[in-house]
């Protein structure tokens, strides 16, 4: 089965041929499907243009969120009620063309488990939004080292089985291939179309670079250090303590063979703070190490991903 999620904010003009388009390409397709529609708190007509829809065709699914939670809460509400082995993710703006539907899925059957969308025509301000996501997509591909051309293209495909034990958080959704890479997806990517929009105004401002750059540190982190915390926290402590020792080694000399008060110096008061700033950051790193081991323990979770076995059966794992 195809679940193709598309979350919805203030799109009241767009569902009617949003659904039009969707339906018409998968029911092309020869397979079974469901379209799922989150709304995430709209205040137009939306939900009742959703409602419609669901009265009309029983293979549209609607979820509607209590207030408005972002385009990842939406996401994940998706998912979580998506039954199909294929995911589908886009957009409820009519940018993103579901004609390109199909390739994505023949792209996932030649092997991989993710296949992004390329809007490598993209039809948007070319300061506002090309320019500040031409950046970001540079970025997020050097310090994540998932080199993509679009992060931000909603229009993606997947296997349910590399994304069914995702969490998302913020405006993490952008990142699920990079979460998918850690349990040993093979990732893709193919030019997908892209249209101008026509009805309703773009949710998206540049005030979301920001956030994706705190997200995209936050990622960084936990695909590096989730279960080893002590090592950032334990090398910013042990940083500490050497600008401290240093400080104050420098604070004795001056004292002694340059005859220079301490009061007269501002390395006093840096040996104190560096210290206990020092002190600090690894006590920090052993409460994240007992937050890790907790997680890991009273859940059961193993550190490490099996990809396959041989001879070994359920009895004896």
């Amino acid at each position: 089965m195809i679940s193709v999620i598309i979350p919805v904010y203030n799109e009241e003009a767009n569902l009617q041929p949003l659904y039009d388009q969707v339906s018409g390409i998968l029911r092309s397709l020869g397979r079974p499907w469901e379209l799922i529609l989150v709304d995430d708190g709209s205040t137009d007509r939306s939900r009742t243009r959703m409602n419609e829809l669901a009265d009309k065709d029983e293979l549209v699914k609607v979820v509607f969120l209590r207030r408005n939670f972002g385009q990842t809460a939406a996401m994940m509400a998706g998912l979580d009620f998506s039954r199909g082995e294929i995911i589908i993710s886009m957009d409820g703006d009519l940018q993103n063309d579901a004609r390109d539907i199909p390739k994505l899925v023949e792209k996932l059957e030649e092997g991989f488990d993710v296949v992004s969308g390329w809007r490598k025509f993209r039809k948007d301000h070319p300061v506002k939004r090309n320019l500040p996501s031409h950046m970001a997509n540079w970025i997020i591909s050097r310090i994540s080292g998932i080199k993509l051309h679009d992060y931000g293209c909603s229009l993606k495909a997947y296997r349910k089985e590399v994304v069914k034990d995702i969490k998302l958080y913020g405006e993490m959704h952008r990142f699920i291939p990079i979460y998918a890479s850690w349990f040993g997806a093979r990732i893709a990517e193919i030019p997908v179309a892209h249209h101008v929009r026509v009805h309703g105004k773009s949710n998206y401002g540049l005030e979301r670079t920001a956030k994706v750059i705190f997200d995209l540190m936050v990622v960084k982190f936990l695909s590096k250090y989730s279960q080893k915390p002590m090592y950032v926290f334990g090398m910013v402590g042990l940083a500490s303590l050497s600008v401290s020792f240093l400080s104050g080694l420098w604070a004795l000399y001056l004292k002694f063979f340059e005859h220079t008060s301490f009061i007269s110096t501002p390395l006093p008061l840096l040996v104190v703070m560096t210290g206990i700033t020092g002190f600090m950051c690894i006590l920090m790193g052993l409460l994240a190490e007992l937050v890790i081991r907790t997680y890991y323990e009273s859940q059961h979770k193993a550190v490490y991903l099996v990809g396959q076995t041989r001879n070994i059966t359920q009895e004896s794992a």
